[in-house]
């Protein structure tokens, strides 16, 4: 090894801050990797090459899979937090901030809490099955609206969706999103690769619960797109979720049977930030956040503990849809962990 050139890399990082910015002093763990649950193999005559032999030959496949990326304190005091991430995103929603700030992973292992990040199985380090895609290519005849629809939001759209600002270009004044690092941000979206699979966002909720199965009880946070996943999961698995965290997440599927069934021992938290109030050309708007307090009432009508959290209303203005990205992403993280504090049951 080069120790030159080591140490002048060594400095080059922590010149530029990549060392020390990204976390909040040094991180003492007992265990960190990463594993994939819910895998199946399946037969694909259309792997890829256009082949008879080779790498295109047809044979057995994994899909389905999850990845899973986990950090457990040294001095694990609280509840394991499952971390969700919404459309257009993987798991690193959660990690270092797109201008190189802590981000909530470490942010909640740094305060007792297993952290497990997952990247929704079809999409991201989950890999997706070509196999539709290649048999449209391969197979002669075979009609190309059989395709998939793989969404992938334009700039303009994430700008609005997300609530950087009223128009694209244009952002709110008192707007906490770091749009000096804009484009670190840009680059992390990526396709909703999962409309491959068979039944498509079903695996993730599939295997959110596994997950739930394979560590135990823990608090399920969901962002957005995956709002809807953390509802299905309380009903799959009611005695494992010990409560479910929805930061700006849809929650049209919570029902009046879910409030007195699903729900009557899981407490729920619905997180909003700022501007979405009368917000224009966005689905985190007036909409999605008016459709959560129906369902926190139901279930607080149903005996259960729900709560809607408006950040403005306790004075913490301009955040963002991806508030754990946000500058005072930290202050954001406190409201959330106090929340888990005093509602999950261990």
């Amino acid at each position: 090894m080069n120790l030159t050139r080591v140490a002048a890399m060594t400095a080059f990082l922590f010149s530029t801050g990549a060392g020390a910015a990204s976390l909040g002093g040094p991180l003492n763990l007992a265990d960190e990797g990463s594993f994939f649950v819910n895998g199946e193999n399946v037969n694909t005559q259309y792997p890829g090459a256009s082949l008879a032999t080779g790498p295109g030959a047809p044979g057995r496949i994994t899909v389905n899979q999850m990845y899973v990326h986990y950090r457990i304190p040294a001095a694990s005091k609280a509840l394991p937090v499952i971390m969700v991430h919404g459309s257009n995103h993987s798991g690193v929603t959660y990690e270092t901030t797109p201008d190189g700030r802590e981000g909530w992973a470490t942010y909640f292992v740094r305060r007792g809490h297993p952290v497990y990040v997952v990247d929704h199985a079809g999409r991201g380090r989950s890999g997706f099955n070509p196999t539709r895609i290649n048999e449209v290519r391969d197979k002669p005849g075979t009609n190309p609206s059989t395709l998939p629809t793989m969404f992938f939001g334009t700039h303009e759209r994430a700008w609005v969706n997300f609530r950087f600002g009223p128009e694209y270009g244009k952002p709110f004044p008192n707007l906490q999103f770091p749009l000096e690092a804009l484009d670190q941000y840009l680059q992390q979206l990526i396709v909703n690769s999962e409309t491959a699979l068979e039944r498509g966002a079903a695996h993730t909720v599939d295997a959110l619960a596994v997950l739930l199965d394979k560590i135990g009880p823990a608090v399920v946070m969901v962002h957005s797109q995956s709002g809807v996943y953390g509802v299905d999961v309380v009903r799959k698995r009611p005695q494992a979720v010990r409560a479910l965290v929805s930061v700006e997440g849809g929650c049209e599927n919570l029902g009046a049977d879910d409030a007195k069934s699903a729900f009557a021992k899981v407490p729920f938290v619905s997180v909003w930030g700022d501007n979405s109030v009368g917000a224009k050309g966005t689905v985190n708007g007036d909409a999605r956040r008016n459709r959560c307090l129906e369902a926190v009432d139901a279930i607080k009508a149903a005996g259960g503990r729900a709560a809607q959290i408006m950040l403005p209303s306790i004075g913490i203005a301009g955040n963002s849809h991806m508030m754990m990205m946000d500058k005072n992403n930290l202050q954001v993280a406190d409201v959330v962990l106090k929340w888990i504090a005093d509602n999950a049951a261990r």
